[in-house]
This record gives C-alpha cells, sequence and structure tokens, in this order.
C-alpha cells in the first residue's frame, strides 16, 4: 500500500499533471470570459437585428402562444430553445477562432531551427582530405578532381 501512495505522489506531482490543472483552470475562465463576450456584447446586437430578446427566440410545442422562454418553461410546454442554441454556436464559433489565432502565434514563436547550411567541402576521392567544393585539384595528392 505504501509503494500504491508513492506512485500515485510521484504520478500527481509531475509537471505534466500540473500543467493540465492549469490548463483546465485557464481554459474554465477563458470560456466565462467568452461567455460574458457574446452575452453582453454579441447578443444584444442580434436581438436588435431579430427585433427581440435573443434568448427568448423559441417555438413551443405544444401550440400554445407564449411571450417568452420563461413563461413557456413555467407553463410545463415542450419548446424548441434554438435562441439559447445559437448562443452556445456563436461561444464555440469565437473560442475555437481565439484558440486558432493562439496556435498561430505559438506556431510563429517557435520557428523550426534553419537546416545547416551545405558543407563548402568536399572529400578528395583518392587521398579522402577535405578540399574546397569547387576545387578542380587536389591540394594533397595533386589529383584531378571533379
Amino acid at each position: 500500500m505504501k509503494k500504491f501512495l508513492q506512485e500515485f505522489k510521484d504520478f500527481a506531482i509531475k509537471g505534466n499533471m500540473l500543467d493540465l490543472a492549469i490548463g483546465m483552470i485557464i481554459g474554465a475562465a477563458f470560456s466565462a470570459l467568452v461567455g460574458a463576450m457574446v452575452a453582453d456584447l454579441f447578443n444584444p446586437v442580434l436581438s436588435l437585428i431579430v427585433r427581440g430578446d435573443f434568448q427568448n427566440l423559441f417555438i413551443p410545442l405544444d401550440g400554445g402562444t407564449y411571450k417568452t422562454l420563461a413563461e413557456a418553461q413555467e407553463a410545463g410546454a415542450a419548446v424548441f430553445a434554438y435562441g439559447d442554441f445559437i448562443t452556445q454556436v456563436i461561444n464555440f464559433i469565437l473560442q475555437a477562432f481565439v484558440i486558432f489565432l493562439l496556435v498561430k502565434v505559438v506556431a510563429k514563436l517557435r520557428k523550426p531551427a534553419e537546416a545547416p547550411a551545405a558543407p563548402a567541402v568536399k572529400t578528395c576521392p583518392y587521398c579522402k582530405s577535405e578540399i574546397a567544393k569547387d576545387a578542380t585539384k587536389c591540394p594533397h595528392c595533386t589529383s584531378q578532381v571533379d
């Protein structure tokens, strides 16, 4: 049992586990931020377009007439609440777009290492000495090289 607890402790304090925990916390905060942005900035603009409260876009499935979604839900009516669904789609698209931009920035910051330059020397086929790449005669063995 003691070995099991030690293995769990080693696992829990590994860098990857801590990175995951930090990522989850930042992700939750980011999600709340985007949710607030959609609710406070985008939905009011969309409400102007649809001429009403965006969250109250719904279709009652029982054939009744209700002024708001809350009123329909309070009456126990089944509703197709597409306004809330559209809000969630906007949340998803914005989060995906911001993550896409973040990945592009990180990829740009992680420029791949430049490939080493081609050597300016070649090997003499006769004496195996290194000679200049554009040499036509080996300075070591005086052989003619291509």
